[in-house]
């Protein structure tokens, strides 16, 4: 059977030797918190444990040694979470870069390829 090829890259940053940081899921889980306006919230729309993104973010803040997420605790209008601004340059950094690389591979993909793969766009 013969399938076309396509690319997909998933780009993740470690500290150190092996410890992984931030990536696609961490980035996704900050956009979620801006969209919700909760980490709880976020965290159960990517079907997570909110022990998970705790543990997620508190890695996060951890590596590049700044809060991601300013949160406030219940009461009349309940709880909540908000990015910090180094939480959001971080996310746009990730994203840009993610962009730049892929759009790069991708060419080099289909000059080395491109007999082989679809049309389709490359997964990032």
């Amino acid at each position: 059977m013969n399938r076309a090829l396509r690319l997909k890259l998933t780009i993740r940053l470690y500290a150190g030797e092996d410890l992984r940081c931030f990536g696609p899921g961490v980035a996704t889980l900050l956009r979620r918190v801006q969209e919700h306006r909760s980490l709880r919230a976020a965290a159960a729309s990517m079907e997570m444990a909110y022990s998970k993104a705790w543990r997620i973010i508190r890695t996060a803040e951890e590596v590049f040694g700044c809060k991601l997420l300013v949160s406030s605790t219940g009461g009349v209008h309940g709880g909540g979470a908000v990015l910090t601004p180094e939480a959001v340059r971080l996310v746009d950094a990730y994203e840009a870069y993610t962009a730049d690389v892929t759009a790069y591979a991708q060419a080099r993909f289909d000059e080395a390829f491109g007999f082989f793969a679809s049309d389709s766009a490359p997964e990032a």
